[in-house]
């Protein structure tokens, strides 16, 4: 049907259609995520501004009453979605991208292969070698991201997704999520704190103590060699915990890290603050 020269909005395959308006199901793979999020997977080009218009002026329900973007959605709810053109259902052009790149060779296969730890039905345990970018970007073509596909079990459409991520040159396990539901789990673990991670780091030097916290500001600042952090009272909070694990003399020692915030490149940035 069209309407003022566009089309309509595909609905989800479990939805109904009632005098234009979509009623959707929330299924067990979507249960526990936030609203918004679940607009991203199924109208992936809705954006945030005309999502918060629709629920602010009530178009949008959830089991019949008004809802908010970061409401939780649960399996068997009800979704009440008013008419969307067609164009909401377009992935955005990153994914885009993904779907249009080139299949993985064989030798990216056998790297996927190879970093796997361990999986199950909810998470997929890498371990990324330094090198690897953990996402794409200008001049990226090989990354965890892309290789994700691997992961990805016979008869299932999702490809596992990323949660968090670690530095290209950083080498260490990597988490993603078997699907959205296991996604949003992950995530509130890492925001919560209540998922620790740990790093080894080899330095050049040997702070004092045997144990410490850093706390400094990071900001990015632009130069003729690219983009780098530094500590700076202008930059966004940053905590680092540390404790010497072993020494050689006075020219190395061994560190284990905890970063307590997740800015880039912070123990890097930290650790050169104290020198």
């Amino acid at each position: 049907m069209k309407e003022a020269g566009r089309q309509e909005a595909k609905a989800p395959r479990n939805a109904v259609r009632r005098q234009g308006v979509q009623e959707c199901t929330v299924l067990s793979a979507d249960d526990d995520i936030r609203l918004d999020r679940w607009f991203r997977r199924h109208y992936p080009g809705l954006a945030h501004a005309s999502l918060s218009k629709l629920l602010r002026t009530g178009q949008i329900r959830l089991d019949g009453r008004r809802a908010r973007p970061g409401d939780r959605v649960r399996s068997g709810q009800r979704i009440r979605i008013p008419p969307l053109p067609v164009e909401v259902t377009q992935a955005p052009k990153r994914e885009r991208r993904r779907r249009e790149a080139p299949p993985l060779s064989e030798a990216e296969r056998q790297l996927a292969r190879d970093m796997l730890l361990y999986e199950d039905d909810f998470v997929i345990v890498l371990n990324k070698p330094a090198g690897l970018a953990t996402q794409g970007g200008p001049g990226i073509t090989r990354h965890v991201d892309r290789l994700a596909v691997v992961y990805r079990r016979h008869g299932e459409d999702e490809v596992p997704r990323l949660v968090h991520r670690l530095d290209r040159d950083t080498s260490g396990v990597l988490v993603l999520a078997r699907d959205a539901r296991s996604a949003a789990m992950l995530a509130r673990a890492f925001k919560g704190r209540t998922a620790r991670k740990l790093y080894w780091a080899l330095v050049r030097g040997v702070p004092k103590g045997m144990q410490g916290e850093i706390s400094a500001p990071l900001a990015k600042v632009g130069g003729r060699a690219g983009e780098r952090v530094e500590v700076s009272p202008a930059g966004k909070p940053a905590r680092t915990v540390w404790r010497r694990l072993d020494r050689a003399g006075g020219r190395a020692a061994w560190l284990a890290l905890e970063p307590l915030t997740g800015r880039t490149h912070q123990l890097r940035a930290h650790l050169a603050h104290i020198g």
